[in-house]
């Protein structure tokens, strides 16, 4: 079976334009770029997208790539004070001058749907996080969509950034899973894979998991 990725996501996007229909105040995602990465543009791009698909008013705060780590932080600052930003969005990667974990310790932690700030870090550590990263719980949703089970079974999540393989290992362990998490560094990852039932790949490593280091009827994820 292939778990159709596309057809959860509109089914999530129609749910979610329902429900916003019905609220009185439009919510409204802000976003801060710095810099003109063209990866960066792309991604905000997808997200302008479906954001006023969902009915979810955007707005795009485009600063040069020169500009001072404080002015940056008085840019979020000023975000984490209006009451009509519900959501703010810090576009990573930031220019090499400006201290990354600075940047993201000033986004106010309920405006942080990226759920980077340590705070939200913690409650996810402590299984009672509201605000999750995107990557780690659309995984989560296609485990759940594909009726796959997750408790007690054996769980290899290939990865260990802040953005995927750290916090979806923790989702996966709070959900009842027995994880290991490995890298592109770790050796013999086929000994882990092949007795695994879930094999997760966000390494960034193309060929890294083949067909022959997984079993027969397990469930693989390339993130």
């Amino acid at each position: 079976m292939i778990i159709d990725g596309r057809t959860i996501a509109n089914d999530i996007l129609s749910d979610l334009r329902e429900k916003i229909k019905k609220l009185s105040v439009k919510p409204k995602l802000s976003v801060i770029l710095v810099g003109d990465n063209p990866a960066s543009l792309s991604y905000i791009k997808q997200k302008e997208c479906f954001a006023l698909i969902a009915g979810i008013d955007f707005e795009l705060r485009h600063l040069n790539v020169d500009i001072t780590e404080d002015k940056l932080i008085d840019a979020i600052q000023e975000m984490n004070l209006n009451p009509g930003v519900n959501g703010m969005i810090v576009q990573l990667p930031l220019p090499r001058h400006i201290d990354v974990n600075r940047v993201i310790e000033t986004i106010d932690p309920r405006k942080d749907v990226d759920g980077f700030t340590s705070q939200n870090i913690g409650k996810l550590f402590l299984g009672t996080a509201e605000l999750i990263s995107c990557t780690p719980k659309g995984v989560m949703r296609l485990l759940k969509e594909a009726n796959v089970k997750i408790q007690g079974e054996n769980i290899v999540m290939i990865g260990k950034s802040n953005i995927v393989g750290k916090p979806l290992s923790l989702l996966l362990m709070n959900a009842g899973g027995t994880v290991i998490v490995c890298n592109k560094e770790t050796k013999n990852v086929a000994e882990f894979t092949k007795n695994a039932d879930i094999v997760i790949v966000a390494a960034g490593s193309p060929g890294l998991v083949r067909k022959d280091m997984v079993r027969s009827g397990a469930t693989i994820i390339d993130v």
